[in-house]
């Protein structure tokens, strides 16, 4: 791991039940790998959910806006990475095959050493 390389780890706990809440992390994420950083959203609770196939092109943050999926492409494109706890799919009913290419499940303790790792923490 190169030590001069500053990380932050996005945590979006929130999913279509919020809409208005579900850009912000892939704009920050995207804004921070856009600086050379390395960047991951973790998706737990009820975050899963916008990773559902289907979502992004449909959930709109505001009336007359632009898509979930133009955001989460954004963050895709400068290198961020998707992760999503297994629990948290349990928990919405969703399996890997629901969800959107590229994304990584990953357990508690991998969340975990990711977070030890990371420069900032940040929770939405």
């Amino acid at each position: 791991m190169d030590e001069d390389v500053k990380r932050i780890l996005y945590v979006q706990t929130t999913g279509t039940e919020q809409p208005e809440r579900s850009a912000t992390v892939f704009f920050l994420a995207a804004s921070g790998a856009a600086m050379d950083m390395e960047v991951g959203i973790f998706f737990t609770q009820y975050g899963p959910t916008l990773l559902q196939r289907g979502v992004p092109e449909t959930l709109r943050v505001r009336k007359g806006g632009v898509t979930l999926g133009h955001f989460m492409e954004q963050a895709r494109d400068v290198g961020v990475k998707f992760y999503v706890c297994q629990p948290s799919l349990e928990l919405t009913d969703l399996k890997m095959e629901d969800l959107v290419e590229g994304v990584e499940m990953i357990g508690g303790a991998a969340f975990n050493n990711m977070a030890l790792e990371a420069d900032q923490v940040i929770c939405f």
